[in-house]
């Protein structure tokens, strides 16, 4: 299993990126529209680090892995299957590739294909 996008929600984005910048030198890029307007940094192997605010007002913090997989259709029909409740179907995001949630266990859960 690898993570390819760890996505952190928050309402004080900035701080968490200088918190992040100030702990490990990472370095965050200005948001990116089609990762929800998510400040990003490009972690070893191209995996990412995207901090951004909630995308609607019912929306919790949360610190979400998205596992890379190779058919997503395939790791999202298998999850379901395994008990998980889909949040979010198979959504292409321009110029990243394809991501979906499903919660299991009181978590979220993200899959990607890139």
């Amino acid at each position: 299993m690898q993570v390819h996008y760890l996505e952190i929600v928050t309402r004080d984005v900035d701080a968490v990126c200088a918190a992040y910048a100030a702990a490990t030198g990472v370095q965050f890029g200005k948001p990116d529209p089609a990762l929800g307007n998510a400040r990003t940094a490009v972690m070893p192997e191209g995996r990412l680090v995207g901090v951004q605010a909630p995308l609607r007002e019912t929306e919790k913090p949360v610190v979400r892995p998205y596992w890379l997989v190779d058919d997503i259709e395939a790791a999202v029909a298998n999850a379901v299957k395994a008990g998980g409740e889909l949040a979010l179907p198979p959504m292409e995001l321009p110029g990243h590739g394809t991501c979906a949630i499903y919660l299991q266990g009181g978590i979220d859960h993200g899959l990607w294909q890139r």
